[in-house]
């Protein structure tokens, strides 16, 4: 086990000023790359600012649990529709501040906070990681510089999604994993035998109790394992930095289980909650979208829909060769016992135990690496996303920290010139395309379809969604003026928005079936039932087995057959459009087998003996697969 007085505390470098400037000057020119990028980040995410259809899902929970409803879609049924759970309730908690009257422009300016903090906190990271081993000298902006020409990058800045949540997460990780690597170690236990005839120590306030070095070290395990609560992928680059965290400070058996309990608290505890209120283990969006299944081609083709438009490959290249020798000239350096940036040269590693300070930071700039990489392996596995570059951001903003910032030098210097200079082309130049570079898959730039689509330059409020004249925000609109119990069915290939009868047992003034859940949540009101027909929403549609690949997400229509059995009454008109034997096939099917158990698990009444029940069967329900056709499911099931 490392000790305080076997690895003494890595201290910057002594040696030439950069571009021969007095050491006052160079820190504020490193302060100003570190500030300017991150102005940068907020200038072009405020001119980019906007949001889409899935913001106005978060949303739409987020009104739920101030009307007192919980955190649900609709009221009466315990559907997880949010993929990022802290994202929701930080909402939720900003929501409720008086004066606030639109979570959706709170969103907005949320995330574009935590997006410059990401970048800032990444920053500061990088460069106090540099200061370790490396004179006091002038640092360039090179791998920082990668990220601020992508339109992606200025579009996911804002959009309402969770993404600006998942760039402060992850700056914040490294910045505080690299601040665990620069403290010194905790003080040795007390050893009677080794302190005897030693002078007592003077007495400690309780100042030093908390800024103690080592006593933040649990609180940094903490936020390293909220990962899979702000997006479920991320638990694999918490559980990547916390094991670095283990192998820089390499602690005694009782310590790491107690930083294991401070990680895995919370979401743990969450976890615990979400089986036995809502019935599965998962959101439902990682049920509808199989988030356990594999979609290799698809995925290497939307990872190649973000890389190819901005002929990423070059800069990422350039600097991987940077990486690459620059390895090569540490480890023959350090095998020298003289090579500059060594860790026997930085006073890291002078002492007992230079093996283990190298180890230390050889796990200090693998941990964004490896999970950078894992990221991006994960999202071409489960086939990507249908929102140009959203998905590969966060891996490529992890495989870029440990280079944001490189120390001047002449290869440093033509590697800024160069990166530059693709940055400028592809300022200039080069732009995602608005739709897929393919027909095997749909890809498309969310943020300008959006535009187009609401005839709005910054669509950032519940306004500028709704009003738009589109054709289910004037039928619904119409059915809440005639106020019948009708629900608004979108016919397949949209064919139409015929109103039906729903059922007295349906506590809904009026319900609507749309594919854009986040439009309709926002139509309909509060107590007004939003049937999701692409399963997103939908416990029913989410459990149902894919029938089509070409968009991510998307892969699971609902025949219409189940919408109409499960809100209307035996004997209600059955739309044009819908056969009417798939619809009695659907009745007899929701009486059948595992599917009243599914229903009751989201809209039976919150009892203890119900919560007990979802929790024991989250498992199977959440592995539970029915056939899409309800006359396949009729014969399987009952």
């Amino acid at each position: 086990m490392s000790r305080s007085d076997e690895i003494p505390v890595p201290q910057p470098a002594q040696g030439p000023r950069a571009f021969g400037l007095p050491g006052t000057l160079v820190q504020r020119w490193n302060a100003l790359a570190v500030l300017a990028c991150g102005a940068t980040v907020l200038v072009l995410g405020y001119r980019h600012r906007w949001t889409n259809d899935d913001a106005l899902i978060y949303t739409r929970t987020v009104r739920q649990i101030l009307a007192g409803n919980g955190p649900v879609y609709n009221a009466g049924e315990r559907a997880e529709t949010s993929t990022g759970t802290l994202w929701q309730w930080l909402l939720a908690a900003g929501s409720s501040v008086p004066g606030v009257d639109d979570p959706l422009r709170l969103a907005v300016a949320l995330g574009l906070l935590c997006t410059v903090a990401g970048f800032l906190l990444a920053l500061d990271g990088t460069r106090r990681m540099i200061r370790l081993h490396r004179p006091a000298g002038a640092l360039l902006p090179v791998g920082v510089l990668v990220l601020l020409p992508l339109c992606a990058t200025w579009d996911y800045a804002t959009s309402g999604l969770e993404s600006g949540l998942s760039f402060g997460y992850l700056g914040g990780c490294w910045w505080l994993l690299v601040r665990v690597r620069s403290e010194p170690e905790r003080d040795p236990a007390p050893d009677p035998e080794r302190d005897r005839g030693r002078e007592s120590p003077a007495p400690r306030g309780l100042r030093h109790a908390l800024t103690a070095p080592g006593r933040a070290l649990p609180a940094t395990a903490f936020v390293f394992g909220l990962g899979p609560l702000v997006r479920p992928d991320l638990v694999l680059v918490g559980a990547v930095f916390l094991v670095a965290l283990w192998v820089v400070r390499r602690p005694r058996p009782r310590t790491a289980l107690a930083w294991t309990c401070a990680a895995v608290a919370l979401p743990g505890g969450y976890e615990l909650f979400r089986a036995g209120y809502y019935g599965v283990l998962v959101p439902l969006p990682a049920i509808a979208k199989e988030a356990s299944g594999s979609q290799w081609g698809y995925g290497w083709y939307y990872l190649r829909n973000t890389l190819d438009p901005y002929l990423l490959w070059v800069p990422l290249g350039l600097l991987a060769a940077y990486g690459v020798l620059h390895l090569v000239r540490v480890r023959r350096g350090s095998r020298n016992g003289s090579g500059s940036g060594s860790t026997g040269e930085s006073g890291s590693s002078s002492g007992c135990a230079p093996e283990a300070a190298r180890g230390a930071d050889a796990a200090l700039v693998a941990a964004p690496v490896v999970a950078g990489l894992l990221s991006a392996l994960f999202v071409v596995k489960v086939g990507g996303d249908f929102m140009h570059g959203r998905m590969v951001l966060p891996a490529l903003f992890l495989l870029l920290l440990p280079v944001l910032l490189l120390p001047f030098g002449r290869a440093a210097a033509l590697l800024t010139a160069a990166v530059t200079g693709w940055g400028l082309v592809c300022l200039v130049a080069l732009r995602p395309p608005l739709g897929s570079l393919e027909d095997e898959r749909i890809v498309f730039d969310s943020h300008s379809v959006y535009q187009q689509a609401l005839g709005a330059h910054h669509p950032v409020s519940q306004y500028d969604h709704t009003a738009a004249p589109r054709d289910f925000t004037l039928v619904a609109r119409h059915a809440l003026r005639e106020g019948g119990h009708t629900l608004v069915l979108r016919l397949p290939r949209d064919s139409g928005f015929p109103l039906v009868p729903l059922a007295p047992r349906v506590r809904a003034p009026v319900a609507g079936a749309e594919a854009r859940l986040g439009l309709a949540g926002a139509v309909l009101p509060l107590d007004g039932r939003v049937v999701d027909i692409l399963g997103l929403g939908n416990p029913l549609g989410a459990h149902t087995e894919p029938v089509s690949h070409r968009k991510a997400g998307h892969e699971k229509p609902l025949d219409r057959a189940w919408i109409l059995a499960d809100l209307t009454a035996p004997g209600a008109p059955v739309p044009r459009g819908v056969d009417p034997r798939r619809v009695r096939a659907a009745r007899h099917a929701l009486t059948c087998g595992p599917l009243p158990d599914l229903l009751d698990s989201t809209r039976a009444p919150l009892t203890p003996g119900r919560f007990w029940s979802n929790l024991r069967g989250s498992w199977s329900r959440t592995a539970l697969r029915i056939p899409p056709d309800p006359l396949v499911a009729e014969r399987r099931l009952c």
